[in-house]
């Protein structure tokens, strides 16, 4: 079986409360982007795992969490697994939840399962907070720490969007160690998108990241605000970074960039 994880960019992100359990409460609005990896499983005699790229700690890959959950509920064969990444790591754009989240869909539909969406997304919280969007991969309106999921229709089909990667890694806990959780709270996301016209989004919508990560890497910081200065109606870094994505009516420029970079644009429509 073949399949094709997407990725997603983070609407706003704001940080509510840490919770007891030493996670935090968030909101936020999951977009899914057509940037997608491949992901190809077939029946094997034993076991294997191949990627286009190095992974650093295989046992943590959520992939390969994926096959071991369902293995313990599931008489599963042995697979051999192909993935090659397209979609960058350690970006903020959730390829890695992605992958293993289209992996647990896809064993349930090729084994025939019979697993509901609902239960699929209680598997995947088990990989990882942001895992349960990337079951049904449509736009939600996110709460709690990206397990209660609500559909949220946006249609954002006129516009272009531009990801900026400067390929600076951003691990989610260094993120976290430099977050100060704002004393007065960012306006509803839910009510911002509905009421407020994009060209006003940047006054009302925030990554609470942004702040923490701007300061250790300035660069990222440097790409938002060249975003806007090339006419972006919006611009945010999506998740804990280090991706930066742009809004724009016309069609954006992509020479301006460093050739290093990953810049993708994209017509929503």
């Amino acid at each position: 079986m073949i399949l094709f994880p997407g990725c997603k960019i983070n609407l706003g992100l704001s940080i509510l409360n840490k919770r007891k359990d030493g996670y935090h409460n968030l909101e936020s609005i999951f977009l899914p982007v057509p940037l997608f990896d491949s992901l190809e499983f077939i029946e094997s005699d034993s076991f294997s795992f191949n990627c286009n790229l190095e992974i650093d700690d295989e046992k943590s890959n959520s992939i390969i969490k994926a096959y071991q959950l369902l293995s313990k509920d599931f008489e599963l064969p042995p697979i051999t697994i192909y993935l090659h990444k397209q979609i960058p790591m350690g970006a903020g754009l959730g390829g890695g939840s992605s992958n293993g989240a289209f992996m647990l869909v896809g064993l349930n539909n090729h084994f025939s399962l019979g697993l509901t969406n609902e239960e699929l997304e209680k598997y995947a919280l088990q990989i990882g907070s942001d895992c349960p969007f990337f079951v049904e991969n449509k736009p939600k309106l996110v709460h709690g720490v990206g397990e209660i999921l609500e559909d949220y229709p946006i249609d954002l089909s006129e516009m272009y969007l531009q990801l900026v990667n400067p390929e600076i890694h951003v691990s989610t806990r260094d993120a976290f160690e430099g977050l100060v959780i704002k004393s007065t709270p960012n306006p509803e996301l839910s009510d911002v998108v509905s009421s407020s016209p994009i060209s006003d989004w940047r006054n009302l919508i925030f990554n609470d990241f942004e702040t923490p990560i701007f300061k250790k890497h300035p660069e990222i910081k440097k790409i938002k605000e060249t975003l806007y200065a090339q006419g972006a109606n919006f611009a945010l870094m999506t998740g804990t970074g280090s991706t930066v994505f742009g809004l724009f009516e016309k069609e954006p420029n992509t020479l301006d960039w460093p050739e290093h970079y990953f810049v993708r644009t994209i017509k929503l429509g």
